[in-house]
């Protein structure tokens, strides 16, 4: 069936839309054309049971990113804003710090008001020390034990006298001298004593040194009763002082357990250590030349607030999209000062939050393959999951790499939902290989790269391209200009029926012909700019596919486009470049002779035929064995070529081609040249669909184009492809005027009588009737050798 320019494309029409220009459509707030996926999205957001995450995959730039975030924040505004989250140093274990929740803002309130209390604290009991009633205090309670230990030594003084002794009181002790005759008796002197009066000093001095000993250690119990009453009566003071402040931080804060504990902790650090507060210079204690735990704090340090999660500015749950998920940006960190030069230190004012912290009470949105790209990233979301805990771990304490002792703060439980967005392969991989992904990722969202074509859509892409000119601040597109736009849609998926999803692929035309409209002044993007920007992003891409037409075209590359040749013909492939898809017309040719090795395929002797090309030619085996072995054995060699190939090949959509130039080469009779056949045949001779036909349609084309039209060239291709029909405006152009040619078969016998210009049932019996030669010349040689 010969194909009529109407079959050839898509023709667009939107006049049952009533508008001029995309600026007066009101732009898209929603997705289009993922009813499967945004009703898998919904449902799992819904679902509050542990382990309904969210794993988002399909092709790139379909949307996903884009629709999870402004989903999310819509849903976002309507749940309750998370509470903040501080850390606190912990008195009890210094290495420990304590995590706090507070009301949303209540964070840095809390942060403030202990800067306050701290500030007002310290001033006042700096006043009230340093006051005259609290020197007459502690100059009463000095004076009276100064007056105790005078008693003391006037009695042990007293003492000494009786024993005819003088006591002298020096830094380094108690001394006693002797008295004789009614003198001191010197150090020199002493030894010229007679022994009976040295004797008995000394029997006198151990008398005296063991009342001296009580009288000592009764002055020493009157020292620590000095310290205890002095620092009872700082404590009594201080209590006295600070008790007001206490009072309004703790009423302010009645119901947070946490920091009612907390503010008592301070308020009992405080108070014993209230000499570091009353030190007019703070003295610096160096550290130990080795690693320290936690940073030496200052006396105010340790009563600092660290709001890690300030949630203040939140007017709903939280929506974070990590654009780089490392294992620090996820789970936070706990950060180092070098002090000394290789001694390493921190305290709990150093731990930072990660993106999961500051998502906690919300939405999580990562992408699959960034995440699984950094070490321990994904074993740490995982953990989180799993446990419902935060913890803070630097890496070198998992893998033990160094020995440098570090903080452990509280974990903090986690409540969120995780997005994760990837591909299709990236999925598969994990819920084969990681056992913990179909229990934590229960839900799949699954973006197609297409949709149908219906008028809901086709209005949802007009509101798409107006949303695009209002965000962009782009010239309005009007009605023809949307036209080829849609046009272009059905381009990129291939198919009438359906319009392309891909967005980004859309987008970049909607820009580029915004561009070409500006730079010729005109008010609106018109169709002419559409088609312009096509041309030139195709233009830009298109160096190889131009080089090889230029190689076809000076006979480097053997293709011919016109006359007859028999077991030669012109298949159609595909070539992809990355960025570019299009057509290479293969030549194909076929020998036969007689002979028992059947079909060769010559790719396949040399190891350059893929699985799926090998399969479709012993289909190709299959037809022919069915159609002349039936009454006879089949003798033949045949051997089947893709000429000036030097690289594999795979697929079967070149088999109906292969069939065709078999049955030329066994009948003789010729293939027109200038007409190119693609699709894949059944062991009946059916012929089946394939992939990319417009795409090679046109690669044939164009190289007709550049060896020159002679109004027979065109394109063979299977009847079920029709539907994939997007030609450029050129070829249906040319297919219009006579100049060009698309035929549509269902029969391998169709094919044959299109590309040979004779019936089928004619080109098999003049296949039969060589088949028949080739059994009679083998079995005349059989005889010849049994003779």
């Amino acid at each position: 069936m010969k194909l009529t320019p109407d079959k050839l494309k898509k023709n667009v029409d939107l006049s049952s839309f009533d508008f001029k220009t995309t600026s007066e459509i009101e732009p898209l707030t929603t997705i289009i054309g993922q009813e499967r996926a945004k009703r898998a999205f919904e449902f799992g957001l819904s679902v509050t049971t542990k382990g309904y995450n969210i794993y988002m995959c399909g092709p790139t730039g379909t949307g996903k990113t884009s629709f999870a975030e402004n989903y999310l924040k819509e849903i976002a505004k309507n749940r309750p804003v998370p509470n903040d989250w501080v850390y606190v140093y912990n008195f009890v274990n210094p290495d420990s710090p304590i995590a706090i929740s507070l009301p949303k803002g209540m964070g840095k309130v809390f942060k403030k008001d202990m800067a306050d209390f701290l500030e007002f604290v310290i001033n006042d009991l700096k006043k009230v020390f340093n006051s005259e009633e609290y020197e007459n205090d502690k100059n009463n309670i000095y004076n009276e034990y100064q007056e105790k230990r005078t008693q003391l030594l006037d009695s042990l003084a007293e003492e000494a006298r009786k024993y005819d002794f003088e006591i002298k009181y020096t830094p380094s002790g108690v001394y006693f001298i002797p008295i004789v005759n009614g003198r001191a008796i010197s150090e020199e002197e002493y030894p010229e004593l007679e022994k009976t009066i040295r004797d008995e000093i000394e029997r006198k001095v151990k008398k005296l040194q063991l009342e001296t000993q009580e009288v000592l250690k009764k002055i020493k119990i009157l020292e620590k009763e000095l310290k205890e009453r002095i620092k009872e009566l700082q404590k009594r003071i201080a209590v006295f002082t600070i008790s007001h402040y206490v009072y309004e931080i703790r009423s302010k804060y009645k119901d947070n357990t946490k920091i009612l504990d907390y503010i008592d902790n301070v308020t009992d650090d405080i108070i014993d250590n209230l000499e570091e507060f009353l030190d007019k210079e703070e003295e610096d204690t160096p550290l130990p030349l080795q690693f320290a735990s936690y940073k030496k704090m200052s006396r105010l340090d340790r009563y600092k607030v660290n709001v890690i999660v300030d949630n203040s500015e939140l007017e709903g749950a939280p929506v974070v999209y990590e654009i780089n998920p490392t294992y620090y940006n996820l789970i936070g960190k706990i950060e180092y000062d070098n002090e000394m030069g290789n001694i390493l230190v921190t305290d709990y004012t150093k731990i930072k939050a990660g993106a999961i912290h500051r998502a906690n009470g919300g939405y999580l949105i990562l992408q699959a393959k960034d995440l699984l790209s950094y070490p321990q990233a994904w074993e740490a979301l995982k953990r989180v999951l799993k446990t419902g805990q935060i913890y803070i771990e630097n890496l070198k304490d998992i893998y033990g790499l160094f020995i440098t002792p570090s903080l452990k703060p509280e974990p903090i439980p986690v409540d969120l939902k995780v997005i994760l967005i990837g591909s299709e392969y990236i999925y598969n991989i994990l819920y084969t290989y990681d056992e913990d992904f179909k229990k934590l990722f229960k839900i799949k969202a699954d973006f197609d790269i297409e949709m149908d074509y219906n008028q809901d859509n086709l209005y949802k892409m007009i509101q798409f391209i107006s949303s695009f000119c209002k965000k962009e601040n782009a010239l309005p597109f009007s009605k023809d200009a949307v036209e080829k736009v849609i046009e272009y849609s059905c381009r990129l998926v291939e198919n009438q029926e359906k319009l392309s999803t891909r967005f980004n692929e859309i987008v970049e035309i909607l820009a580029e012909a915004n561009t070409w409209a500006e730079l010729e002044k005109s008010k609106v993007v018109k169709k002419e700019h559409v088609s312009k920007a096509i041309c030139e992003k195709e233009f830009r891409s298109a160096k190889y596919e131009e080089k090889i037409n230029q190689m076809i075209e000076e006979g480097t590359i053997l293709v011919d486009v016109d006359g007859y040749k028999p077991g030669q013909i012109n298949a159609l492939a595909i070539l992809d470049v990355g960025d570019y898809i299009f057509g290479k017309p293969s030549l194909i040719t076929v020998t036969t002779s007689s002979g028992r090795s059947g079909i060769i395929n010559i790719e396949r002797e040399v190891q350059m035929s893929g699985k799926t090309h090998s399969k479709g030619i012993l289909i190709i085996s299959g037809y022919i064995s069915q159609l002349f072995a039936q009454d006879m054995p089949l003798a033949l060699n045949a051997t089947i070529c893709f000429e000036q190939l030097y690289s594999g090949i795979e697929g079967d959509s070149a088999s109906a081609a292969e069939l065709c130039a078999l049955l030329s080469a066994l009948s003789d009779v010729p293939i027109y040249q200038g007409i190119a056949i693609t699709g894949s045949v059944n062991q009946k001779g059916v012929i089946q669909p394939v992939g990319g036909v417009t795409k090679k349609i046109e690669g044939f084309y164009y190289v007709c184009k550049k060896k020159g039209l002679n109004g027979k060239q065109g394109v063979i291709i299977p009847h079920q492809n029709i539907k994939n029909l997007v030609l450029c405006d050129e070829i249906v152009e040319k297919v219009e005027n006579g100049d060009f040619h698309i035929w549509a078969v269902k029969t391998i016998d169709e094919a044959v009588e299109i590309l040979t210009g004779k019936k089928f049932e004619e080109v098999i019996l003049l296949a039969r009737q060589k088949l028949k030669r080739y059994l009679d010349n083998l079995v005349s040689l059989s005889d010849k050798k049994d003779e």
